[in-house]
């Protein structure tokens, strides 16, 4: 998970796209995101996969499937549904009791404001860079879920 966290991270920079939230499950990964600024979500994804499949294959055949599920999304309402539902599954899978209680997810971040590893994009990164330049809260986005 930890591979997965710092990976991740990279690839938002070096791809320069918002994280809206994830999720790591034991088994997958849910994903909702903006779309690059450079390059594809697809290539930002099999530049995840590739990057963390090389630390974390031990000896399999694959780490990682080779297709992922895109779904579009087009407004506040599904976004923050999306965002429910990622945040949720950790509870759902009998992992924790309550979504605040996954350390693997964007959940507290969303609850506390905490920052971690991934830079979430929600209204508290969106205030503290308001703070920095006192403008805006910057473009709009329009997140892409991948799963």
């Amino acid at each position: 998970m930890e591979i997965l966290e710092t990976t991740l991270e990279r690839v938002r920079r070096d791809h320069n796209f918002y994280i809206n939230g994830y999720v790591f499950m034991p088994e997958h990964v849910h994903l909702l995101m903006s779309e690059p600024m450079n390059g594809t979500v697809a290539e930002a994804v099999s530049t995840l996969k590739g990057s963390t499949s090389k630390k974390l294959i031990q000896g399999r055949s694959r780490f990682w499937l080779p297709r992922y599920h895109d779904f579009n999304v087009f407004s506040a309402k599904k976004c923050q549904e999306k965002i429910n539902y990622m945040h949720e599954n950790p509870v759902v899978r009998g992992l924790v009791a309550r979504p605040e209680d996954y350390r693997w997810s964007s959940c507290r971040h969303y609850m506390f404001g905490e920052r971690g590893v991934i830079e979430i994009e929600s209204q508290w990164t969106a205030r503290l860079r308001e703070g920095r330049s006192g403008g805006s809260a910057g473009p709009p986005i329009a997140p892409k879920a991948a799963r």
